[in-house]
């Protein structure tokens, strides 16, 4: 784990940033010696709910329109 100043943070926040994400490596920001932040890298989640079902369904009518016709829609309603 890597320390870092605050005002060497703010200097070169963007390159620190670009470093934490390319490393995975956490950054610990400083003020007079004591920590106060950290920056650390974002895992991504490889089961993301949007992706959970991707080449394992198919779509094969309109998702918009209901399923059925709007005068039954009605007299059920």
């Amino acid at each position: 784990m890597k320390t870092m100043p605050a005002g060497q943070f703010k200097t070169h926040c963007l390159a620190v940033i670009d470093e934490v994400n390319a490393k995975h490596e956490t950054v610990v920001i400083t003020k007079h010696g004591k920590p106060m932040a950290k920056l650390i890298p974002v895992q991504q989640e490889d089961d993301e709910i949007f992706d959970s079902m991707k080449d394992r369904i198919k779509i094969l009518g309109d998702i918009v329109e209901p399923v059925i016709p709007l005068e039954e829609w009605e007299r059920l309603r």
